[in-house]
């Protein structure tokens, strides 16, 4: 049930990431929303996975997770640059989330 708690909040991470960076653009209520809510969320299933993991390892699991996920969304929806550095930097970011995941 915890890691579903944080892989939940690490989705909702992204959603407050991709809507920051919308909201940075036009300051819309939905974009707000997004920005706000999308965090808000996270931080709240975030701190219910405590209940069953490791704080250390939910929150850089957490961490992780919203961090590559961010980035992807930014590359693709955004237009940020894909570069052999990135994209390795974030194979090494999945890597490690797995191999904490796996020794959890």
């Amino acid at each position: 049930m915890g890691w579903m708690f944080v892989g939940a909040a690490a989705l909702f991470e992204v959603i407050g990431a991709v809507g920051l960076n919308l909201y940075s653009k036009k300051k819309t209520w939905m974009n707000l929303l997004m920005y706000g809510g999308g965090f808000g969320l996270s931080f709240f299933l975030l701190y219910q996975s405590f209940g069953y993991l490791q704080l250390s390892i939910a929150y850089a699991v957490w961490v992780g997770l919203g961090t590559a996920g961010a980035v992807l969304l930014n590359m693709l929806l955004f237009g940020e640059p894909r570069n052999l550095q990135r994209l390795l930097s974030l194979f090494v970011i999945l890597a490690g989330v797995v191999g904490l995941k796996m020794v959890s």
